[in-house]
Order: structure tokens, then C-alpha cells, then sequence
């Protein structure tokens, strides 16, 4: 078994013991914590979104904050403000919940346009900017912000510089009989309820050197040049297609490989092949594609345009 291979295993067992399915989603988060990538949750709520992002970062050991995205929100709500304390006669900074392991987001279209800017760069750089001072942020940092994309009344759509900056976005659909079914057996009652208030999650398993040495196991995947020269032509071809009006930037390229990469180790393949590229696209490509008003008076999904692309463009061999 190889360090991403062990790495997914445990990964699994410690979500899978307090989320019922949502496996892709789980997947999604374990490339984006390899990858050092933020994640966009799309779907409706009652899904389990925050439940999974607490789960999370309890397995990862670290620390869980919250923000809910509303219209009111300001920027020192979420990166926090210097306050003057008289005992030092200094001003000191109160922390805001970005300075944490996992920040979930919640309704993040909600938020206005200055607030959302906020997360640029400290989802970028892992860093942030208080009052011409600059604070780092844990290494681990990682976003999981949600959105419902079906509200659209009183909502900030998030602008592509701010698409750009999450390393995937997973879609959420309802669960399938099977899983709703355990749902309701296993938080169905009273006391459940008063877990999921209290955080409870799974135990922190997932030591750090073990996403270290995954993480040094997905740069020992091998790509060659032809899968190099694969995801540079999607990103060409995303760029030309005249039903997308914005197509993959080079940051989603990067992204695209990246996660490719972990894919495949996930295989337990010392190399990346085509296949892997597909496999991730979805997650990758489609929230970076600004539709042209063609497809949209067309009611084109972003997820079909990408199905589009990759039929279109050769695969080496």
C-alpha cells in the first residue's frame, strides 16, 4: 500500500463514521488537502456540508472555525481587527475565525463583493494583510466554502478571480434511498442532535506525516510529456470553444495536473495517464469556465461544456 493509498483509507474510515455517503465530496477533499486546494460545495442545504467540514478537520487535528456568509458580513468579521489594550498601551489583534486549520464558508455568495475579496489572498498566499501588517496563516489552511445555486435573490455571484482561487468545486445532490435511510437511522433522534450541535467527529487520525509523505508520493507520479501536452491542449481548446466566453487559466491547468497526479496514486500508478485527467476535469474545470450568452440562452451547464472539451480534444496515445 503506498502513503496515498494508506492516506485514502484512513481518510475514509474517519469521515465515513460520522458522514453517510458523499463519497465523491470525501475523495474531492482528500486531493485538495494533498494538494494544498480549497474546495466550492455547490447543492442544497440539509446536505451535510458542515457536518463533513467539522469531521474533517477534527480527523486532520486541527481547528475548525465557521462564518456565515450574510449581506452585513465585513472583511474585519473574518480576518479580525487590532484593538487597543490599556494594560500594554498597544494596540493588539484580535484574531478573526480565518486564522484556523479549516474555515468553512457557508453561503458564500451571500457575503458582499468586499467581503468575498477578503479570502484572495489568504487562500492564495496563506497569508493575511490587518493594517499594513502581514500575519501568516497555519500550513494546513484550507477553505471549504458552500453555495446553494439555486437562490439567487440577495446573492453576490462570486467573480472568476474568486472561482479561480478554489481548486475544485464538488456538486451535491441528494442522497441516493440507501444512504438517506442510514441518515435517518443514525441522527434520528434527540440525542443525536445534540452531537452534531457539539462537533462531535471523528477522532483525529490523520497524522501529519502521513499527508506529508503523501504528498511526496503524488510528486514521485510521473507525467510525461504527452499528458503535459493533453492538459495544455484542453486549456487551448477552453480558451477557442465560442460558447465559452472565459476559459481555463493557467493557475486551473496547474490545478488540473496536480490533481491528476494524486489521482493516480490513488491507483496506486507510479504514472498519469489520460484517463486521470478526465476523471478530475469535472471538479477542476467547470467552475472556471465563464459561460458565453450563446450557451446560456441555450441552458448549457458548465459540466456539459467540459464533457464537450473532452471529446473534442485528442487523446494522446
Amino acid at each position: 500500500m503506498s502513503a496515498i493509498t494508506e492516506l485514502e483509507a484512513r481518510f475514509q474510515q474517519s469521515l465515513s463514521s460520522t458522514v453517510v455517503g458523499l463519497q465523491d465530496l470525501i475523495r474531492a477533499l482528500l486531493v485538495a488537502t494533498v494538494a494544498r486546494g480549497h474546495v466550492l460545495v455547490q447543492g442544497a442545504p440539509g446536505l451535510g456540508k458542515t457536518l463533513l467540514g467539522k469531521t474533517l478537520a477534527s480527523s486532520l487535528g486541527g481547528r475548525f472555525t465557521r462564518v456565515q456568509g450574510t449581506a452585513d458580513l465585513m472583511p474585519a468579521d473574518i480576518t479580525g481587527v487590532h484593538v487597543f489594550d490599556e494594560s500594554t498601551r498597544k494596540f493588539a489583534l484580535h484574531p478573526g475565525p480565518i486564522f484556523t486549520d479549516v474555515l468553512l464558508v457557508d453561503e458564500i455568495n451571500r457575503a458582499g463583493p468586499k467581503t468575498q475579496s477578503a479570502l484572495l489572498e489568504a487562500m492564495a498566499e496563506r497569508q493575511v494583510s490587518i493594517d499594513r501588517s502581514t500575519y501568516r496563516l497555519p500550513p494546513s489552511f484550507l477553505v471549504i466554502a458552500t453555495q446553494n445555486p439555486h437562490e439567487f435573490e440577495g446573492t453576490y455571484p462570486l467573480p472568476e478571480s474568486q472561482l479561480d482561487r478554489f481548486m475544485m468545486r464538488v456538486d451535491v445532490g441528494y442522497p441516493s434511498v440507501e444512504n438517506e435511510t442510514a441518515v435517518l437511522n443514525r441522527y434520528g433522534t434527540i440525542a443525536a442532535t445534540a452531537d452534531v450541535a457539539e462537533g462531535a467527529a471523528a477522532p483525529a487520525v490523520l497524522a501529519h506525516d502521513v499527508i506529508e509523505a503523501a504528498r511526496g508520493a503524488a510528486d514521485q507520479v510521473h507525467v510525461s510529456p504527452e499528458v503535459v501536452g493533453y492538459v495544455v491542449a484542453i486549456a487551448r481548446a477552453s480558451r477557442e470553444d465560442p460558447h465559452i466566453a472565459l476559459g481555463l487559466s493557467t493557475r486551473g491547468a496547474i490545478a488540473l495536473l496536480r490533481a491528476a497526479r494524486i489521482v493516480a496514486g490513488l491507483r496506486d500508478s507510479s504514472f498519469v495517464t489520460p484517463d486521470d485527467v478526465k476523471y478530475v476535469a469535472p471538479w477542476v474545470i467547470a467552475h472556471r469556465l465563464g459561460l458565453s450568452p450563446d450557451a446560456m440562452l441555450e441552458r448549457r451547464s458548465d459540466h456539459a461544456l467540459v464533457r464537450t472539451l473532452l471529446e473534442r480534444v485528442p487523446v494522446p496515445r
